[in-house]
């Protein structure tokens, strides 16, 4: 199967991004800590409390990632279909994991150690939580991609 265009990634991405984190979205609730991490950016971005951070830009701060990390999944597997002349399932499954352990490692490094009001406790569950949701986000981008490249 042939590599996406720059153009048709640069479409294809947030759409990819959107829906996955739709499908992201109906597993943090059910996670004990599942709907914290928006919280986390959005208090790190206000530098207030965790607790007290705005949840309008706690969603929109969720979403706009969401979207961007899309366009990061897509550039992953077209990457990896150029660099190693892969085909899309094979570039697919070498760019999820890279694409999990950036979610996951961004998120453990950049936001959360300088969130505001969280008890040390709190921050392996986090973690934990967030890994969680961002499998789900990054199955669910794999499966788009899959489809939309044909396989």
């Amino acid at each position: 199967m042939a590599t996406f265009s720059l153009l048709a990634g640069l479409a294809l991405g947030p759409v990819v991004g959107l829906l996955a984190t739709l499908a992201m979205d109906r597993v943090m609730p059910r996670l004990p800590e599942g709907a914290t991490a928006p919280d986390v950016a959005a208090g790190v971005l206000t530098d207030t409390r965790v607790d007290d951070a705005p949840e309008r830009l706690a969603t929109r701060v969720h979403y706009v990632a969401g979207g961007g990390s899309g366009l990061l999944f897509v550039g992953l597997v077209s990457a990896v279909q150029i660099g190693l002349g892969a085909g899309v399932s094979l570039a697919i499954a070498v760019a999820s994991p890279v694409m999990f352990a950036l979610m996951v490692g961004f998120f453990a490094l950049v936001p959360l150690p300088r969130a505001q009001g969280l008890p040390r406790q709190r921050l392996s569950p986090i973690r934990r939580d967030w890994a969680v949701s961002a499998a789900a986000y990054v199955v669910v981008a794999a499966v788009l991609v899959a489809v939309a490249g044909g396989v």
